[in-house]
């Protein structure tokens, strides 16, 4: 591929990622599958896929404003366990050998399919339950911890993070989901940024498919907060089966 077509190719995957992010969330399987095919080495390509999403999740989070509406509270008090857990999975990833980092992220990838194709059946137990209940934040400290560590996970690799995010604030809170949805924008947004931060002091990113993704996922935020509602989340959810799985493959076969 060029040196035009892999630029276009990470900046129209970063809208991609941008765009699921905001809806469904997985949008690593989008960006991390590309920079791959491209020949960047997997750590190399996990730390700037992390930078570059930063803006694409604050966009998003932006395009949500509305039903972040009356929860500051519960955005003080989550943010802080997902600025622990992100710190703690960026440092993991950079402190651990790069091989352990290549054993484990197919069984990542397998994890995060299972979830996003698990998610419809997710979002209505969960946030169904809750709010049947009327619950008013059932269970405070397990819903810190829980969110702790889908910080923790998305710090060291990120796909499906927002799934995790989703599933578990439902099971807790009495929100309906687009309000949960909210949430886990903001809240993957601070996992993003401050593992990226790290990675920003301590690693070695591709500076160029990092402002390549970042501006594609700053349009895809907003695409996912606008137009992605009303697009059917049966077709996003095999768009990032089908990717998904190519990373799979490449990662087993052609690494």
């Amino acid at each position: 591929m060029t040196g035009i077509g892999a630029a276009a190719a990470v900046a129209l995957a970063g809208v991609g990622a941008g765009t699921i992010n905001t809806v469904v969330g997985s949008g690593t399987l989008i960006t991390f599958p590309v920079l791959l095919s491209l020949g960047v080495p997997p750590v190399t390509a996990n730390v700037s896929n992390t930078i570059g999403l930063v803006p694409g999740t604050f966009s998003g989070a932006y395009g949500y404003r509305r039903e972040l509406t009356g929860q500051r509270d519960r955005l003080l008090r989550l943010g802080s366990a997902s600025l622990i857990g992100g710190i703690a999975g960026a440092l993991l990833l950079l402190v651990l050998p790069a091989g352990v980092f290549r054993a484990v992220v197919p069984i990542l990838i397998v994890l995060a399919i299972a979830l996003v194709i698990a998610q419809p059946r997710l979002s209505r137990r969960f946030v169904g339950h809750a709010q049947q209940h009327g619950s008013q934040g059932r269970h405070p400290v397990l819903l810190w911890v829980l969110v702790l560590l889908a910080g923790v996970y998305g710090g060291y690799f990120g796909a499906a993070q927002g799934v995790l995010l989703v599933a578990t604030m439902g099971a807790l809170l009495d929100s309906n989901l687009q309000r949960v949805n909210g949430l886990k924008n903001v809240l993957s947004g601070v996992v993003n940024a401050v593992a990226g931060l790290l990675f920003i002091l301590l690693a070695h990113p591709n500076w160029l498919y990092v402002a390549l993704i970042a501006v594609g996922s700053t349009v895809g935020g907003q695409l996912g907060a606008v137009v992605g509602r009303r697009l059917s989340p049966a077709v996003l959810r095999a768009v990032i089966v089908v990717v998904g799985l190519a990373a799979l493959t490449k990662f087993l076969f052609f690494s």
